[in-house]
């Protein structure tokens, strides 16, 4: 019931009432997947409830020294790792279509070639243009 009450609870009043959910969890749970399966759904209510919040406030908040240990900031975790590599692939396939560009290639070869649409090799070639 406690968790449910958290889910409506204000904003004020959350990181209290998650720091006694946590600590009856570490006293009154023996099972160790389901104690840190309740943590973990604890911990999400939290984070969806104070977006705002930094890892380190969420941390102090809770009372917790292994928040990296827990399964939002792993999948936080996987999600940038995940997002900087797409980043990093795009940023990387635009400099490869703005060097064809500059050898004179075909607009339509460099969008077969980079898997870019005609559209975006059209608008770096106005970069280049503008360059």
């Amino acid at each position: 019931m406690g968790v449910v009450k958290l889910v409506i609870e204000t904003e004020k009043a959350a990181p209290a009432l998650a720091r006694r959910l946590i600590a009856q969890a570490n006293q009154q749970l023996t099972d160790t997947k389901i104690k840190r399966d309740l943590i973990n759904l604890i911990e999400t209510i939290i984070v969806y409830k104070l977006p705002k919040k930094s890892r380190k406030e969420i941390e102090a908040m809770l009372g917790l020294s292994e928040l990296k240990q827990t399964r939002v900031y792993q999948e936080a975790l996987e999600e940038g790792k995940a997002e900087g590599e797409a980043k990093g692939k795009a940023e990387a396939t635009r400099k490869f279509a703005l060097k064809l560009l500059r050898t004179g290639m075909n607009l339509q070869q460099i969008a077969e070639v980079t898997e870019l649409s005609l559209q975006q090799v059209q608008a770096l070639q106005k970069e280049i243009q503008q360059s």
